[in-house]
C-alpha cells in the first residue's frame, strides 16, 4: 500500500513514520530474509563445519557468493518467492526452491539437494523467529529503553534534594524528594532490562520432523547429530533445545514477551504519575508553536504524550499475552495456530516501541515547577505526626500513636507552632526534642538524596542512544536508529 492515509492499521497508516523501520524486522520480506539465512548457514555449516561425506570445503569465494543471497536480499527476491509460493502454496518450501534458482549453473548446482538437508520447515521458521527478535532485542528494544532510562536518570540526579509532598491513597504522605520517586523507575526498568538480557534466552531446533533426527541417522548414521545441530544453533548466538516435537515450543518466547510486558507495566506506571504530577502542576509542558491542546479551549497544554503511550501499551500488552499463552500449546506434534500468532509479534513490538518513543517525548517536554512543588509541601506539618510518635514509642511514651491521632487526624490549621508545641510538651531527652524541634516539611526526607547518588546505572551504561529526546537528529540508537 503506498498511501497511509488508506492503511487499515494505524502502524501502517498513522503511525507509519514512526515504526515503518521495523519492517526490516518484522516484515514478510524480512521473515523471507531471515529463513535465506537459515537456509544458507546451515548449507555452510553442513560442509564446511560437518564435511557431510558426498560433500566438499567451500571455497571462501563460494561462501561469500552464498550469503550474499541474504545479505542483498531484497523487495524484487521477496516477490519471486511470493510468486515461487503461488505454485507450491508453502512458504518455506518457495525459500528452497528460491535458493536453487539463486544457485543454478554456479560452483555448487551439483549439491543443491543439500538445500534444506534433513529440514522439516520448523527448522528453519525457529531460527528465522529467533534471529529476528534476538536483532531486534539488542539493536532496537534495549537501546530505546536506554534512552528513557538515561532521560529518567538525568532528572533523578538534577532533582534528588527537592523535597516532594508524596501521596498514598492519593492523601497527604511523608515527604520524600522528586529525585528519588524518578530513581525508583529507573531502578525497576534496568531491573527488568538485565532480565531480559540475561534470562529471556533464545531457544532455537534443528532435529527434524518430530525432533528425533529421524531421516538425518538414516542418511548418516555415523554423525553426532545432537553435538552437530547444538554446534550449528549456537554459532547463530541462539541456545540449543533438544528436546521439542516438529516445533520448537516458545517457551522462551513465552519468557521474553512476559519480560516485556512487565516492562511495559512499569513504564505505564511512570507515565500515569507524570499524568497525575502534571496536574497538580508540579511539572509544566514546553509549548510547541502552532500545536493545539483543545479544540475550544485555546488555554490548554494536555499531556497527551503520556495518554498516547498508555493506550499503546495496553494494545501491546494484549498482544503480548496473547501470544506468550498461545504459543507454548500445540496439539500433539505439531499444529498450525502457532504459525499465524507468529506474524503478529512485529505488531506487539511496534507498539512497545511507539510507547517508549511517547514516553520519552513526554517526558523530555516536561519543566519541573519547583514553586509549586515547595509550596505544597511547605505548610503540611501534621506530616511530622510520624516521626515524633517513633521517637515517643523509642522513649517508651504511653499511647504515643494515639496521641498524635488525636493532634492531627482529620484535623485542619495544624501549624508549626501547635506542632512545636506538643513537641516541647513531651517528657523526652533534650537531644530528641532538639531533633523532632528542627525537623520541617521539607527537611524530612530522610535518605532520599542518599538513595539517588548511591545508585549508578547499570544496563544502560552500555547503550548508546541519546534518551530519544532527539538531540542526535535522530540519527542514534537511543531514538531507535530512525
Amino acid at each position: 500500500m503506498n498511501n497511509p492515509l488508506l492503511a487499515i492499521s494505524p502502524l501502517d497508516g498513522r503511525y507509519a513514520e514512526k515504526v515503518d523501520y521495523l519492517s526490516q524486522y518484522f516484515a514478510e520480506a524480512a521473515l523471507m530474509r531471515y529463513r535465506v539465512l537459515t537456509e544458507v548457514e546451515w548449507f555452510i555449516f553442513l560442509f564446511n563445519e560437518v564435511k557431510l561425506p558426498g560433500t566438499k570445503v567451500l571455497e571462501p569465494t563460494e561462501i561469500r557468493i552464498l550469503r550474499s543471497i541474504y545479505e542483498q536480499f531484497d523487495v524484487v527476491d521477496a516477490e519471486r518467492v511470493k510468486n515461487i509460493e503461488k505454485v507450491t502454496n508453502h512458504d518455506v518450501k518457495a525459500i528452497e526452491y528460491f535458493l536453487k534458482e539463486k544457485t543454478k549453473g554456479g560452483p555448487i548446482e551439483k549439491y543443491q539437494e543439500f538445500i534444506h538437508f534433513a529440514c522439516t520447515s520448523e527448522d528453519i521458521n525457529n531460527i528465522a523467529y529467533a534471529c529476528m527478535i534476538r536483532d531486534f532485542n539488542e539493536r532496537e528494544l534495549m537501546p530505546i529503553l536506554s534512552g528513557l532510562v538515561q532521560e529518567i536518570y538525568g532528572k533523578a540526579k538534577t532533582y534528588k534534594g527537592l523535597a516532594m509532598l508524596s501521596r498514598t491513597h492519593g492523601q497527604a504522605a511523608t515527604p520524600t524528594t522528586l529525585g528519588k520517586e524518578l530513581i525508583n523507575f529507573v531502578v525497576r526498568i534496568e531491573r527488568e532490562m538485565e532480565l531480559a538480557l540475561k534470562s529471556n534466552y533464545l531457544m532455537a531446533k534443528i532435529n527434524g520432523a518430530v525432533g528425533n533426527y529421524n531421516a538425518h541417522l538414516v542418511a548418516y548414521p555415523e554423525v553426532d547429530w545432537k553435538d552437530v545441530s547444538k554446534t550449528f544453533i549456537e554459532s547463530l548466538g541462539l541456545n540449543v533445545n533438544l528436546y521439542t516435537t516438529q516445533i520448537e515450543p516458545h517457551d522462551c518466547y513465552a519468557d521474553i514477551f512476559d519480560s516485556v510486558k512487565r516492562m511495559n507495566n512499569i513504564v505505564l506506571d511512570f507515565v500515569r504519575d507524570m499524568w497525575t504530577y502534571i496536574s497538580l502542576g508540579y511539572f509544566g509542558q514546553k509549548v510547541v508553536k502552532g500545536e493545539v491542546g483543545s479544540s475550544t479551549m485555546p488555554h490548554k497544554v494536555n499531556p497527551i504524550d503520556f495518554e498516547n503511550a498508555e493506550g499503546n501499551i495496553g494494545i501491546a500488552n494484549s498482544i503480548l499475552e496473547q501470544l506468550a499463552s498461545k504459543l507454548q500449546i500445540s496439539r500433539m506434534q505439531r499444529d498450525l495456530s502457532d504459525s499465524t500468532s507468529l506474524r503478529n509479534i512485529g505488531s506487539a513490538f511496534a507498539y512497545c516501541i511507539l510507547a517508549y518513543k511517547s514516553t520519552i517525548k513526554g517526558f523530555s517536554k516536561c519543566e519541573v515547577n519547583k514553586k509549586v512543588i515547595q509550596e505544597d509541601l511547605a505548610e503540611k506539618w501534621e506530616l511530622l505526626a510520624e516521626p515524633i510518635q517513633v521517637v515517643m514509642r523509642k522513649n517508651l511514651v504511653p499511647n504515643s500513636y494515639e496521641k498524635l491521632k488525636e493532634l492531627t487526624r482529620g484535623k485542619e490549621g495544624i501549624t508549626k507552632v501547635v506542632v512545636q508545641k506538643f513537641i516541647k510538651d513531651l517528657k523526652i531527652p533534650a537531644a530528641d526534642k532538639k531533633r523532632l524541634l528542627a525537623l520541617t516539611p521539607t527537611n524530612y526526607v530522610g535518605l532520599a538524596e542518599n538513595l539517588v547518588d548511591n545508585y549508578e546505572l547499570v544496563v544502560a551504561a552500555g547503550q548508546e542512544g541519546c534518551g530519544g529526546g532527539g538531540s542526535c537528529g535522530g540519527g542514534c540508537q537511543g531514538c531507535g536508529g530512525h
